[in-house]
C-alpha cells in the first residue's frame, strides 16, 4: 500500500532547492555501492547494510573518492549548475566547453562513463578537422544512460515555467547525449520536476506528463507512457523486486521506470526512498539522483535530511549556484 502524498506549507523556492540538492544528495549517497549488481556481493562487502554514503573499497569504479563526494555523474551536474549560475541561463557551449575542461583525462581522476568518454572523442575529432569553427556542443556520444538524467535539476529549475524548457533539455541532453532516446526520457523527466515545482502531488503529475508525452516525443511517447504505468503496476512489490524486474543496468529504459517505483513506492519520504534504489544495486547513482530530484521537489529542501546535505563535500558551491538560480526566478 501507498502512503497518502501529503504536502503542505512548501514553497516554490524550497522546491527547486529540493530539486537541485535532492539531486546531488541522491547521487553522493550511492557512491561506495555504485555499479555493485551482484546483491550477494554487496551484502558481503557492507555486512551491516548499505546505509548511504559508503566509502569506495579498493578495485571499486570510484576507489580514491570519500564518502561525501560525489560521482563522475555528480561531477557532472555541478559542472552544469554552476555554468548557469554563471552565466544566468543555459548556455550549450558555455556548457560543454567547462564539461570538456573538467573531464580531461589529464586533470581528470574520477571515471568516465561512456557518454562523456564520447563527447571528449568527438570534440577532440572535430578540432583535428575544423580549426577554423567553433564546436556547438550538440554532437555527443551517442548513448541512452543515465548521464543527462543525473544533471538536469539545476537546468529545469532554472526554466520550469519558460516555453524554451523543451528545447533547453534536448539541447543539453545534446552536449553528453546526441542519442534520441536520451532526449525523449529527459523530456519526460524535465515534465515531472515541473509538475512537481507546481505543486502537484505525484500521481497526478506522473499523470499528466503521461497525457504531454505523446505530443512532445511523438516517436518514444508511447514507451514512456508504458514505462510510467508499469512502475505503477508493481508498486505492490518492493524496490528492489522491481528494480531487478525492470533492470539494474544504466540504459534509461531500464533505470528509469526503477526510479519512477521508487518515487511511487516511497513518495513520503526522501531517506527510504533513497535507501532502497541503493539496496537494489546496479546503476543506483543515476538512479538516485534522478529520484532526489523529484523527491525535493516534492517534499522541498527541508523533505531532505540535513544530516545528509552537511555531509557533501561540495555544499558550499552547491548552495551558492542554487541560490543564484533561485534568486532568477524572483520578479
Amino acid at each position: 500500500m501507498i502512503p497518502v502524498d501529503s504536502v503542505q506549507d512548501v514553497t516554490l523556492e524550497d522546491r527547486l532547492r529540493g530539486a537541485i540538492w535532492g539531486q546531488f544528495v541522491g547521487d553522493a549517497a550511492a557512491l561506495g555501492t555504485h555499479w555493485i549488481y551482484d546483491l550477494e556481493e554487496m551484502a558481503k562487502l557492507y555486512p551491516d547494510g548499505v546505509n548511504g554514503f559508503e566509502a569506495p573499497l579498493p578495485g571499486h569504479y570510484h576507489y580514491g573518492k570519500k564518502p561525501g563526494d560525489q560521482t563522475h555523474y555528480g561531477d557532472g551536474a555541478l559542472v552544469l549548475l554552476e555554468s548557469i549560475a554563471k552565466e544566468g541561463q543555459f548556455d550549450a557551449k558555455a556548457f560543454g566547453r567547462s564539461l570538456v575542461e573538467h573531464f580531461q583525462p589529464q586533470s581528470y581522476s574520477g571515471y568516465l562513463d561512456k557518454a562523456t568518454r564520447g563527447t571528449l572523442e568527438n570534440y577532440a575529432k572535430f578540432l583535428q578537422n575544423n580549426r577554423e569553427q567553433e564546436f556547438d556542443f550538440q554532437q555527443g556520444a551517442d548513448d541512452d544512460e543515465t548521464a543527462a538524467g543525473s544533471r538536469l535539476a539545476s537546468l529545469v529549475a532554472r526554466y520550469w515555467k519558460d516555453r524554451s524548457l523543451l528545447e533547453r533539455v534536448e539541447q543539453a541532453t545534446r552536449v553528453c547525449q546526441n542519442n534520441a532516446t536520451a532526449i525523449a526520457y529527459m523530456k519526460f523527466n524535465a515534465l515531472l520536476l515541473a509538475e512537481l515545482f507546481r505543486g502537484r502531488d505525484v500521481h497526478t503529475a506522473l499523470h499528466g506528463v503521461e497525457d504531454q508525452i505523446l505530443e512532445v516525443a511523438p516517436k518514444l511517447g508511447q514507451e514512456l507512457r508504458g514505462k510510467s504505468r508499469q512502475a505503477l503496476e508493481e508498486t505492490l512489490n518492493g524496490v528492489v523486486e522491481a528494480t531487478l524486474l525492470f533492470g539494474q543496468s544504466c540504459p534509461l529504459p531500464h533505470s528509469f521506470p526503477s526510479s519512477i517505483h521508487a518515487l511511487l513506492k516511497h513518495t513520503h519520504d526522501f531517506e527510504t526512498a533513497v535507501l532502497a534504489t541503493l539496496r537494489a544495486g546496479g546503476d543506483s547513482a543515476g538512479r538516485a539522483a534522478m529520484l532526489g530530484a523529484w523527491l525535493g521537489a516534492r517534499r522541498g529542501l527541508d523533505g531532505i535530511p540535513k544530516a545528509w546535505r552537511s555531509r557533501l563535500t561540495n555544499r558550499e558551491r552547491i548552495s551558492v549556484a542554487t541560490e543564484k538560480i533561485v534568486s532568477d526566478q524572483r520578479p
